[in-house]
């Protein structure tokens, strides 16, 4: 799945209402109350919508190697957090830590909460590596992602 910076994916955009969202997509999996919806994808769609129903971000996580996200055909989930932010600053995409991971000012912020063992990935891996995966991505203007905690 391809993110589109600063918008969306192409199934759901920030700005579009739930209702056409949920016309490409179908019914969330978990309303989980007016405000986010959880959908049937691979990998999995997460939108949080405003007051008047339209998306304000869109998030996008790891699908454990089977189908992951990119952006500008780099592959941002299920990898070394190091990996594709050095990979994304050599394309010329600055990012700045924040919270639990780095946002870019193009529009969307990589994270990872840590409950994805780094062997997963390296088989040579130590138990005790310290090494982050990103665990998902989380797309809306600049503005947005920098005042959100996650």
């Amino acid at each position: 799945m391809e993110i589109l910076a600063g918008v969306g994916v192409t199934s759901a955009r920030v700005g579009e209402s739930r209702a056409v969202i949920e016309s490409r997509v179908g019914p969330a999996l978990r309303p989980g109350g007016k405000r986010l919806a959880v959908y049937p994808s691979h990998p999995v769609l997460i939108v949080t919508y405003g007051a008047d129903d339209t998306a304000e971000m869109v998030e996008v996580g790891n699908d454990g190697g089977a189908e992951e996200v990119f952006f500008q055909g780099v592959q941002v989930t299920y990898r070394f957090m190091d990996e594709v932010v050095a990979e994304l600053e050599a394309r010329g995409h600055r990012a700045e830590r924040h919270d639990m991971g780095y946002v870019f000012r193009s529009g969307f912020r990589i994270w990872s909460m840590g409950a994805v063992e780094p062997s997963e990935i390296d088989p040579d891996a130590f138990d005790d590596d310290p090494r982050l995966l990103v665990e998902g991505v989380t797309v809306a203007p600049y503005r947005d992602l920098v005042g959100a905690g996650r």
